[in-house]
């Protein structure tokens, strides 16, 4: 058994220290790249109108962040985390915009390889902001520069949120717009599915709700954390009041663009919206990442934070009682009343694919969010569920009671850091040796199936490296683990990282498409 994690987290980090460093304009920044080819070393670009950008976007190096800070507190080396210090230092001071948002997120990286007149320029040039389910390491960011994290909140909260009254948001956000009222602002409230002029979405509204509520944590502002609430219990609000399940998001846009409408109204009727509609992927965000932020409220917050965690629970369980199949792992495509797109009721193609969308295997960050919810709550149903997508994702089984009738497959080929992190939430209630030593096997797959060349690849077909790979930072937790460190390491928060736009020969894209996902 391969027990060396600590030795591949730090060949991993040494390789980006020295690879993925910014040593491609006319100036060094302690600025870092976003991922490196896996053969060449050579740092990933965005093509666009036949130029490449070297690719520096801060808000997709958070978990990078959180493995340096947690590598320096384990070796008791503070080289790995200055490396993070550094690089959020020169965007608070060489890059931060007037109104005290960064230069970061879905649409907006620094390209290193630009001159230092157009730096200058970049720095100033119109652009829109957006942040889904990124969920920053605000804890390093409040360490760094108290004032300016602060500042970047509130700035978030006033360039994303259309109308206060009713809290109308979108994914876009403007820069350098004056400060609002802010938490002064007045609340209305209504009936959710309202119509309004933004895309109330669940990926920008999980990190809107973390945002200020953090804020809450560090100055005891209690405007930020009554707005992150009348936030998160929008989505509540939204979800349909006999299943519970839902939402996606809580309103519709005002021009009755709704692409969930247009696709399958005919058949569904007024269920038919996009805050109604879970096919798995909605899901994966709506109850992964986004519902693992949320009980990460819940423990920061404590007992001020009980509603994030009971909302959360209460979606949980609806979901697997409703959307989940535990004999064959499978999620269903289903609205929020519980109706499920069968192939005959799916007639036209539309933004949501065409005939028939299928059922998708309850994948690892599932597993992972069950988990935490059980340690949280103790609730047996979540636990049945986590049993269920365990077994499903080759685990074996974790018991019917935490500790209780274990029989874990150690012969499991499942290599995914979200397994890892939930066998390791097992153990931690448990203290049963059996789930540290199926997350042990998890991390030797990982290592065997997924670490090539010092760099964390999905697998060894795969041409670019991510610098933020979850993969690293599990590792590290179970070294910590192990240890009986394991607050040294920062938390797991559920955060993703991408760009989103133009790409020579692929149009509108994510860049999982045209850099991630390429193989040999």
């Amino acid at each position: 058994m391969n027990k060396s994690y600590m030795k591949t987290v730090i060949e991993f980090v040494d390789n980006i220290l020295e690879h993925g460093c910014d040593k491609y304009g006319e100036e060094r920044t302690p600025l870092l790249v976003d991922g490196l080819n896996v053969d060449t070393l050579e740092p990933v670009y965005w093509l666009h109108n036949g130029e490449k950008s070297i690719i520096s976007n801060l808000a997709n190096q958070q978990n990078f962040f959180r493995l340096l800070v947690g590598l320096s507190n384990l070796t008791g080396e503070p080289r790995y985390k200055q490396v993070a210090v550094d690089a959020i230092t020169y965007h608070f001071n060489e890059l931060l915009r007037s109104c005290g948002l960064l230069q970061w997120g879905g649409h907006r990286f620094v390209p290193l390889n630009i001159s230092k007149a157009e730096k200058e320029a970049f720095k100033n040039e119109p652009s829109t902001h957006e942040l889904k389910c990124n969920h920053p390491y605000y804890e390093l960011m409040w360490e760094i520069n108290p004032k300016a994290t602060e500042n970047f909140i509130k700035a978030l909260w006033n360039s994303h949120i259309l109308d206060w009254s009713n809290l109308d948001m979108n994914r876009h956000g403007d820069y350098d717009l004056p400060m609002g009222e802010l938490w002064d602002n007045e609340y209305i409230g209504g009936e959710p599915f309202f119509e309004g002029k933004g895309l109330t979405f669940i990926n920008i509204g999980s990190d809107l709700i973390y945002a200020a509520a953090f804020l809450n944590k560090v100055t005891g502002d209690e405007g930020a954390l009554r707005w992150s609430k009348r936030l998160a219990y929008r989505y509540v609000e939204a979800r349909d009041p006999n299943t519970k399940l839902g939402a996606y998001q809580y309103s519709q846009l005002s021009d009755g663009r709704d692409r969930v409408k247009q696709q399958f109204g005919p058949e569904f009727g007024e269920v038919a919206l996009e805050g109604r509609f879970l096919p798995p992927e909605f899901a994966h965000l709506l109850y992964g990442n986004s519902g693992i932020i949320h009980m990460r409220i819940a423990e920061i917050l404590g007992e001020p934070g009980q509603e994030f965690l009971n909302w959360t629970r209460e979606g949980l369980i609806a979901y697997g009682k409703y959307a989940y199949d535990p004999q064959t792992n499978m999620c269903c495509v289903l609205f929020t009343d519980g109706s499920i797109l069968t192939p005959d009721k799916h007639k036209r193609d539309g933004y949501h694919g065409k005939p028939p969308l299928k059922s998708q295997p309850a994948e690892p960050i599932l597993l992972f969010s069950y988990a935490l919810a059980h340690r949280l709550t103790g609730d047996d149903e979540l636990w049945n569920t986590a049993r269920a997508i365990a077994r499903g994702n080759g685990l074996g089984d974790i018991g019917r009671a935490p500790g209780i009738g274990i029989n874990m497959n150690m012969e499991t080929d499942n290599s995914d850091p979200h397994s890892l992190f939930s066998l390791l939430e097992f153990y931690r209630i448990s203290k049963k040796e059996e789930y540290l030593e199926a997350a042990r096997k998890i991390g030797d797959n990982i290592i065997q199936k997924r670490f090539y060349n010092g760099l964390f690849v999905p697998s060894k077909a795969h041409i670019n490296a991510k610098v933020d790979a979850i993969e690293p930072l599990a590792l590290l937790t179970l070294e910590a683990t192990t240890r009986n460190m394991n607050e040294k390491v920062p938390h797991y928060y559920g955060g993703r990282s991408y760009n989103h736009g133009i790409y020579d020969g692929y149009g509108r894209v994510y860049d999982y498409i045209p850099i991630w996902s390429k193989t040999k």
